[in-house]
């Protein structure tokens, strides 16, 4: 088996790769939940179903999120009655795109929440229905919410301040709601300490990766497996190639680069991936603790991501 720490657009392309190279049901995804929300009382898991439709092959590439031939029709209806009435704020501001169809997997969500199936079986209904062969398990069932402070003095829920505000805003910290309550789902545990290797896909390490090892188990589970586990770095040349990775780094202190990606891993990694671009710093990688491999990382095309696939499963075997 092998087990892959992902959150969002990066990890869904890894991912892809990965199955290219390995048999399908061999790979547990262990999935960020950090950034769940609940829009018109819809909850809302954006991580997952990223990984759920990139790996039924329906995702929107043009976009980089959503339902490939989505329409909007829902949206532009709320749109009107917000601007009729001049409502400028909440949920019915119509600030948040949900497409016709993916409105069809938060309604059936929220109905089987609602009727108490769990996180994790609910995530393993949606993925039955688009013949998903991998598992993809949320890292945990309990309400874990990402809050962003920023440095003139608000709280922004995760959503507010990467889809409302767009990012452009400064950060003094990251926080997480519910950690003291937080368990990780059924199984999440089991796929790290019984996999043949551990991989952590190039996803935000502050908003997408630290939520899930912050939840009670998971980090010393990781800790326990360090020597079979590779992280594949989510910046190249010193940005992130989308979101705000680069920026959340240099805002909260830490080097935005592979140096302080391998800084921020070495305790959970002993080996760290990355692109061809930064192949001079990977003297100072090592010096953080982290085995060095260079590879280019950059997935173009479904072949990049499953040589990069190869090089990471390679890397994590010794």
């Amino acid at each position: 088996m092998i087990t892959v720490l992902a959150g969002g657009v990066g990890a869904a392309k890894f991912l892809i790769g990965l199955l290219e190279v390995v048999d399908p049901q061999e790979v547990t995804a262990i999935v960020n939940v950090a950034d769940d929300t609940t829009i018109h009382g819809l909850r809302i898991s954006p991580d997952l179903d990223s990984c759920t439709y990139t790996l039924a092959g329906a995702n929107d590439t043009e976009r980089g999120w959503g339902l490939r031939g989505e329409t909007w029709l829902a949206m532009e209806h709320l749109r009107r009655y917000a601007e009729s009435n001049d409502v400028t704020n909440g949920d019915a501001a119509g600030w948040f795109n949900l497409g016709d169809r993916d409105l069809g997997t938060h309604l059936y969500r929220t109905s089987r929440l609602a009727a108490g199936r769990s996180l994790s079986q609910v995530s393993t209904e949606i993925t039955k229905a688009w013949g998903i062969a991998a598992t993809l398990l949320p890292a945990s069932n309990s309400e874990i919410r990402t809050k962003v402070h920023t440095t003139d003095g608000r709280e922004l829920a995760f959503q507010d301040y990467f889809v409302r505000e767009r990012y452009d805003v400064e950060v003094a910290s990251v926080t997480i709601d519910g950690l003291d309550t937080a368990v990780p789902a059924p199984g999440v545990l089991e796929a790290i300490a019984g996999a043949e290797v551990v991989l952590i896909a190039p996803s935000n390490p502050i908003v997408s990766i630290d939520p899930i090892l912050a939840i009670p188990g998971i980090r010393n589970a990781m800790v326990a497996r360090r020597n079979n586990v590779a992280a594949i770095s989510p910046i190249v040349g010193g940005a992130a190639l989308k979101g705000p990775a680069d920026r959340l780094l240099r805002d909260l202190g830490h080097e935005p680069s592979v140096v302080g990606i391998a800084r921020l891993y070495e305790e959970v990694a002993a080996s760290l991936v990355i692109d061809i671009e930064d192949e001079a710093l990977a003297p100072d990688v090592r010096a953080a603790g982290m085995n060095c491999v260079i590879t280019d990382t950059i997935m173009r095309s479904a072949a990049i991501s499953a040589d990069l696939a190869r090089t990471t499963l390679d890397t994590a075997a010794g």
